[in-house]
């Protein structure tokens, strides 16, 4: 049986960047599973510390002109409440950075990564599903379409119905939101200037986010009902009915690219890892899209799991996955229950959510110490070593 010193079980963006981050030294690495290429108007905003990431694993070039900074990041309550307060903005320069982060679409930094994994020495690649996983006392076994392998360490970056992580019998909570999200790509009239705005309504936030040129993401949250009529629309109605939304923001609107439609859920777990096994990404953590968390706490799963691993010869031994568990029970959790917790208060008119919710956004727009370390926070989703 073939031999591998670490298997990863998923091959979207976060299974390759593992696959890539690890591969150093005389590792032999196995990417088991196929390289998604669909395109469904969805983007990352890739965050400083993610984006650094990428540039360790040699991928600046091939994304420099697919992506776009983020200068400005501006929030607006448009829930229509008695306490709404004005819109408030974070600057990148705040903090001494060009900018945020980085947003570029998700089908473009697969491809990026996925061309980078065939000029990195160590890494296989099997296409195949995996369809067996069992843990024996030399490591874990692998078998799929066409490969049987052991690994001394298999990371689970199979997203939300993992398989990895139901072979390490790791307990998972799951919920669901009463919102889908639609996705898409759109080229407007005015420049957006770098600046991405997120309004928060009742059905959730609707955020635009810039891409090179004059063309923006959208990510847009209503409840199923809605969004069903909404999706209904042929592409110029939808254009029509998102400029609407954005209350012109940035003038005509006319779709540039695919249309996706995504439902809402979440997703936490009791450990990361136990038996020779870890969980990176969606397989961990799934929440919804606010404040650009998603992606860029799977690179911070990445970037904890490369430091546990380099500590020991052995990357599957107890004390890599226990290193590694500690170093993301407090970051994620956190993460999670702040994303969980505002989008609830989105989604109702007591009075007293709408009151917090406020008071929240007055004292962001007008402490400067506060706002700043809400905005070092939120970078340290996306934070690499």
């Amino acid at each position: 049986m073939d031999q591998v010193d670490i298997a990863i079980v998923g091959a979207g963006a976060v299974g390759l960047a593992a696959a890539l981050a690890l591969a150093e030294g005389a590792r032999r690495i196995a990417l088991l599973g196929p390289i998604p290429t669909h395109r469904d108007g969805r983007t990352v905003a890739l965050l400083d510390g993610s984006w650094r990431l990428l540039g360790e694993l040699g991928l600046h070039d091939a994304l420099a002109d697919k992506a776009a900074p983020l200068a400005v990041m501006r929030l607006v309550d448009d829930t229509g409440s008695l306490f709404r307060q004005p819109p408030v903005e974070f600057r990148a320069s705040e903090v001494g950075l060009p900018a945020f982060g980085w947003n570029v679409e998700n089908a473009e930094l697969v491809a990026a990564l996925a061309a980078r994994l065939t000029t990195t020495a160590g890494i296989r690649h099997e296409p195949g599903l995996v369809s067996g996983i069992t843990p024996d006392e030399d490591g874990v076994v692998l078998s799929g379409e066409g490969f049987s392998l052991r690994a001394r360490l298999v990371i689970g970056a199979d997203g939300r119905r993992s398989r990895v992580r139901e072979a390490a019998g790791i307990a998972g909570r799951d919920w669901d939101y009463p919102q889908s999200a639609l996705t898409a790509i759109f080229a407007h009239a005015r420049d957006h200037r770098d600046v991405s705005t997120e309004f928060h309504t009742r059905k959730g936030p609707f955020t635009l986010v810039p891409l090179p040129g004059r063309r923006s993401s959208l990510v847009w949250l209503l409840d199923p009902a809605e969004a069903d009529g909404v999706a209904a629309l042929d592409d110029a109605a939808f254009a029509r009915r998102v400029e609407r939304q954005a209350h012109s923001l940035l003038g005509t609107m006319r779709l540039d690219g695919p249309r996706g439609r995504v439902p809402m859920g979440g997703l936490s777990v009791e450990r990361f890892g136990a038996d020779r096994m870890v969980l990176v990404g969606e397989a961990a953590h799934v929440f919804p899209p606010i404040g650009a968390q998603g992606l860029n706490l799977g690179l911070r799963d990445v970037t904890a799991l490369r430091d546990a691993v380099d500590e020991t010869s052995d990357p599957g031994a107890p004390a890599a996955v226990a290193a590694y568990d500690r170093a993301r029970q407090a970051d994620v959790r956190l993460r999670t229950g702040a994303v969980d917790t505002l989008n609830r208060t989105l989604l109702t008119d007591l009075m007293p959510a709408d009151l917090l919710r406020g008071a929240g956004l007055l004292a962001l727009s007008r402490i400067g110490p506060l706002r700043r370390l809400v905005m070092r926070q939120g970078l340290a989703g996306g934070m690499a070593r």
